[in-house]
């Protein structure tokens, strides 16, 4: 079955892999993605996210990833390798102050500040999921 019409995974089997640098924010946002039924794995900037991706073959159906972050790339840099690599992972963007990027880069963007349930709802969405029930 080819990568296009492989049906999506139920949400516990779905994952999500979550790059954020505010710890709190990750923690509370990977917290909701597992209420919400995902598999989470968690990175604190993109160099952590690729040598996971790396190492993993890929291994997510999902990048949710913050753009401004430090190490030696940023989320649009991790978003770049991640689209050549692994062209088959759904890319979610989140960000305060996107500037000058193109939109149609990634699957989806999410503006910060965002609630946890909007941004549940947008990573299910994408993952072709129903959204999670609200709290």
């Amino acid at each position: 079955m080819s990568p296009a019409a492989r049906p999506h995974a139920p949400p516990s089997q779905a994952s999500i892999l979550l790059v954020e640098d505010e710890v709190v924010l990750r923690s509370l946002l990977a917290e909701t993605l597992r209420a919400a039924g995902f598999t989470i794995v968690e990175a604190a900037n993109a160099d952590e996210a690729w040598a996971y991706l790396h190492a993993a073959g890929g291994g997510v159906d999902l990048l949710f990833s913050d753009v401004a972050m430090p190490g030696s790339m940023d989320g649009i840099g991790l978003m770049t390798r991640v689209r050549k690599a692994f062209p088959d992972i759904k890319i979610l963007i989140t960000s305060g102050n996107l500037g000058p990027v193109d939109l149609n880069a990634f699957d989806g963007f999410v503006q910060k500040p965002f609630t946890l349930s909007h941004a549940a709802n947008v990573a299910a969405g994408l993952l072709g999921m129903e959204p999670p029930e609200p709290e």
